[in-house]
């Protein structure tokens, strides 16, 4: 089995050192069994220190001696490329902030499940209903909306309908 090269600049004090002054947990277990491997331990004891495979332990390592102990902390993956460019993120930005049209989208708000529609037959890209809340919500909208009126109603006929009672009706006496 080959050896484990390491940078030549680097010794283990100096590894442990940067393992003190680490903030990260995850970054100073690696660093720790780096150090373990300057000290010259086997490949089996450095894993022990760092609680990892050996694979792993190759990896770390690799990435050490390409970034030194910076390139042992714990990166955000980059999760998945968007669907929508920010010209088409804008344009359904302008669609939900006008509103649905009744007779051309068929529905009085947008739900979820309408923008996944709209998406898909405007651009061509399937989402699903949660990851369009969550672009909604990226957006900058809100899952509450106004209640919807339906088209026919009457204000005048609203009025006439309601309860009027008497101003003056006693009040009970506490």
């Amino acid at each position: 089995m080959p050896a484990i090269v390491l940078r030549s600049e680097w010794a283990a004090a100096r590894v442990r050192a940067a393992g003190r002054e680490a903030a990260e947990g995850n970054q100073v277990r690696r660093l720790l069994a780096i150090a373990a491997v300057y000290e010259g331990q086997t490949r089996s004891e450095a894993v022990r220190a760092g609680a990892m495979d050996r694979q792993t332990l190759r990896d770390w390592v690799h990435r050490f001696n390409a970034e030194g102990p910076a390139g042992l902390v714990d990166r955000k993956a980059s999760g998945a490329k968007a669907k929508l460019s920010p010209a088409q993120e804008a344009e359904l930005a302008a669609l939900i902030d006008a509103g649905p049209e009744p007779e051309r989208d068929g529905v009085v708000r947008w739900r979820c499940v309408d923008l996944q529609k709209l998406i898909q037959d405007r651009w061509g890209f399937s989402y699903r209903r949660n990851s369009v809340g969550r672009l909604s919500k990226r957006l900058g909208f809100r899952r509450l909306s106004a209640r919807p009126r339906h088209l026919g109603q009457d204000p005048a006929a609203i009025e006439a309908c309601k309860k009027v009672f008497p101003t003056d009706w006693p009040r009970p006496s506490p």
